[in-house]
């Protein structure tokens, strides 16, 4: 896992912080994905984690236009320590995608297959 700096800045809402980092999955063919913490809570999370640990990552994926293009977040709410000694998640997650458990099922045949085809299109 690889953890890039923090980013904070105002907006009409109050103050913001976020963070990325880079997790990679347990395929046969691995994939790094790049994942965005986004409140002071969730990136504290992330300080006791150390490189080469296993990790469950709760997100959602967002898109938004802008200028006419799109763009995509991949926006963790919940992160779950699965090294040996964890006794308790990170931070209990209620909905949305496992990384661990389904990080195919944020594409269109794996949403399919699921039957959470819950897409506006």
């Amino acid at each position: 896992m690889e953890v890039q700096s923090e980013q904070s800045g105002e907006g009409k809402n109050g103050r913001w912080v976020k963070q990325t980092f880079i997790g990679e999955t347990m395929d046969q063919y691995p994939k790094k994905i790049a994942f965005t913490a986004f409140n002071e809570q969730l990136i504290s999370q992330l300080k006791p984690i150390v490189v080469g640990s296993t990790i469950k990552v709760n997100f959602r994926v967002e898109s938004r236009e802008y200028n006419g293009k799109w763009y995509s977040d991949i926006r963790a709410f919940g992160i779950t320590s699965m090294s040996a000694g964890a006794s308790a998640p990170m931070q209990s997650a209620t909905s949305g995608q496992s990384f661990e458990e389904e990080a195919t099922a944020n594409t269109m045949e794996g949403l399919a297959q699921t039957g959470s085809d819950d897409l506006p299109f």
